[in-house]
Formats: structure tokens, C-alpha cells, sequence
């Protein structure tokens, strides 16, 4: 079964950067998603398994880069010029096979890892 772990989350100032990891058992297309208190969970950004397609939501488009690095079987997710809007529970994910991006289900799941962007 796929196993997914972030890392990397913490407290930021408005401004400052923050790159988190996911660590994951094996190569996949991946996705990171967010979740912050008392709102829906929203889509963030996603990468091919090869790192050659990358897409992102509107409101992180400019500012966070998602990469990755097959070698090591990790995602990341680097945040620059980050807002206090950011501050969420941050989770890396897996699609259904030969699908990524948005539109995919997504069938796996990290625990998740918290932001906090201070003002």
C-alpha cells in the first residue's frame, strides 16, 4: 500500500518561506492539498511522476513551487511570500492510477502537516 509522510511544517512569518516534504514508499504522481480551520479542504498543487507537468490552484500560483525528487521518493512544496491566508493543515496525496492533477481522485493520503503564518 502506498505510505505517504509529511514534514517540514511550522511557524512562519508573513513574508517568509517554508518548504515541506513528503516522503512516500514509492514514485507516484502527487498532489498537496490544504486544510484550514473551519474551511473545505482545497487543492494546492500537483506533479507527474516524471516532475515534467506541474499545475496550481490560483490563490498559490506566483509564490509555491511543488518538485520533487525521484531518487528519494519525496514531493515538496516550496512556500515563498507567505500569508496569513496559508495557514492550514498542509497533506500530500496520491491519485488514482494514470491520472494527476485536480481532477483526479486522489486514493492516499498523508496525516498531514500544520502552517501557521503569523502576522
Amino acid at each position: 500500500q502506498v505510505q505517504l509522510a509529511e514534514s517540514g511544517g511550522g511557524l512562519v512569518q508573513a513574508g517568509g518561506s517554508l518548504r515541506l516534504s513528503c516522503a512516500a514508499s514509492g514514485t507516484y504522481a502527487m498532489g498537496w492539498f490544504r486544510q484550514a480551520p473551519g474551511k473545505e479542504r482545497e487543492f494546492v498543487a500537483s506533479i507527474t511522476l516524471s516532475g515534467g507537468s506541474r499545475s496550481y490552484s490560483d490563490s498559490v500560483k506566483g509564490r509555491f513551487t511543488i518538485s520533487r525528487d525521484n531518487a528519494l521518493n519525496t514531493a515538496y512544496l516550496q512556500m515563498n511570500n507567505v500569508k496569513p491566508e496559508d495557514t492550514a493543515i498542509y497533506y500530500c496525496a496520491v491519485p488514482a492510477r494514470g491520472c494527476s492533477g485536480y481532477g483526479c481522485i486522489y486514493d492516499y493520503w498523508g496525516q498531514g502537516t500544520p502552517v501557521t503564518v503569523a502576522s
